[in-house]
């Protein structure tokens, strides 16, 4: 499943619409972010983990980008 299916989810779970999305987002960090911008990044699936930890912080959640070893366990 990609960022954009799991963004879409969120957004279905928290009964927001990608208009609000964008508007709480330039809201907290005082840069304009357009719905039309949102809506080609969904259809690409191209998130930076900057953009990933913006939508997170606008609907409530936290974003862990994680790299996990498959032998160890360890997270890096």
């Amino acid at each position: 499943m990609g960022m954009s299916e799991k963004i879409k989810i969120l957004l279905v779970k928290e009964k927001k619409t990608l208009k609000e999305l964008a508007e709480t987002i330039s809201k907290q960090t005082g840069k304009t972010c357009s719905s039309a911008n949102l809506s080609n990044k969904l259809k690409r699936d191209n998130f930076s983990e900057k953009e990933l930890k913006e939508v997170a912080e606008a609907l409530g959640y936290d974003f862990e980008g994680v790299f996990t070893s498959r032998s160890t366990g360890e997270k890096i």
